[in-house]
């Protein structure tokens, strides 16, 4: 009877599914107002102190500018991940899945038309015309900048994926992808002011979404996989 009565008591405990996902998809919400604190220094402190908008800054103002954001944007992976931890989703938990040979033709696919998007929209080497347009410093400060970038948009499709997991039951559908659109998309279209803009990088959000269930949710591969097709 006693054990009864402590069973029954733990399921009540227990939180539902859609307790249970809420918790998990507030760290990729957190992730997302980490990306977007980006504007609240742009254009709430440091437009106010250089005097114009960053579309004008110059040279140091720019990099001055990544390196603030660096430092936000490091600070809230390491809080997010540490939290998240503390909580039992250790996003670099020893993963021994196998990546089956289709899985990697898809992989090779989609790594492959994000890339080809790129070259068409960029009319060419992304890569090389930043280098051309920006020089060398600023070119490299700015792939920092890309780096915690993706960083931050791989937060949001772990639990993004993790939480609609635990709503719908369904682990093959790219979750994570669907929600980074949603967020990441939309937020570059109000940001750059471009509805292209935003379609764009919605498409990407869910391509990579999709890239993360390919990889067997391998954390690390599949940040490098991002950061190949989103920066290149």
């Amino acid at each position: 009877m006693t054990n009864t009565i402590t069973a029954n008591t733990r399921i009540k405990k227990e939180p539902n599914r859609f307790v249970k996902g809420l918790g998990v998809l507030k760290y990729g919400l957190a992730a997302f107002l980490a990306l977007a604190s980006e504007g609240i220094l742009a254009y709430g402190i440091e437009q106010n102190i250089y005097g114009v908008s960053i579309n004008d800054y110059n040279s140091v103002q720019m990099i001055v500018h990544w390196i603030l954001t660096y430092i936000v944007w490091g600070a809230s992976v390491f809080a997010i991940c540490r939290c998240a931890k503390k909580k039992g989703h250790d996003l670099f938990a020893k993963n021994d899945s196998k990546i089956k040979p289709w899985q990697w033709v898809c992989i090779v696919i989609g790594v492959a038309a994000c890339l080809i998007s790129s070259w068409i929209d960029w009319n060419g080497s992304k890569v090389l015309q930043e280098f051309a347009s920006r020089g060398a410093l600023k070119f490299v400060f700015q792939y920092i900048y890309y780096m915690f970038e993706v960083s931050l948009v791989m937060l949001i499709i772990v639990f993004g994926q993790k939480a609609c997991e635990t709503w719908f039951v369904k682990k093959n559908i790219p979750y994570g992808g669907i929600i980074a659109a949603l967020t990441w998309g939309l937020g570059h279209w109000a940001s750059k002011g471009s509805l292209a803009a935003g379609i764009f990088s919605a498409v990407c959000g869910h391509a990579l979404g999709s890239i993360y269930l390919l990889t067997g949710r391998k954390t690390k591969l599949s940040y490098a996989l991002l950061c190949i097709m989103f920066i290149l």
